[in-house]
C-alpha cells in the first residue's frame, strides 16, 4: 500500500510539472521600419505578450512579420520571440 501511494503521489508530480511547464509568458518584440518619404521615423517598436508553449509562441509571433506598401510609404516589420 505504502508503495502505491508513493507511486501515485510520483506521478502526480510528474503531471502537474509537465502539464505546467509547457505554457510560459513570452514577449514578442516587432522593431518597423519606415522607408519613403523624408520625415518619416527611422523605426518603432512593439511589444506583447504571448502565452504558449515555445514553439507556437515563436510561429505566432514570426507570422507577424510582414512588408507591405501603401501610398508610396513602405513598411517592413521584423517579429521575434524576446
Amino acid at each position: 500500500m505504502k508503495q502505491r501511494f508513493s507511486l501515485i503521489a510520483v506521478l502526480a508530480v510528474f503531471m502537474v510539472v509537465g502539464m505546467s511547464s509547457c505554457v510560459r509568458d513570452y514577449i514578442c518584440h516587432c522593431e518597423v521600419k519606415y522607408e519613403g518619404y523624408p520625415g518619416l521615423p527611422d523605426s518603432s517598436y512593439n511589444e506583447y505578450n504571448i502565452r504558449d508553449k515555445k514553439e507556437e509562441a515563436k510561429t505566432l509571433c514570426e507570422a507577424n512579420s510582414a512588408t507591405y506598401e501603401l501610398n508610396g510609404i513602405k513598411t517592413t516589420e521584423n517579429c521575434y520571440l524576446y
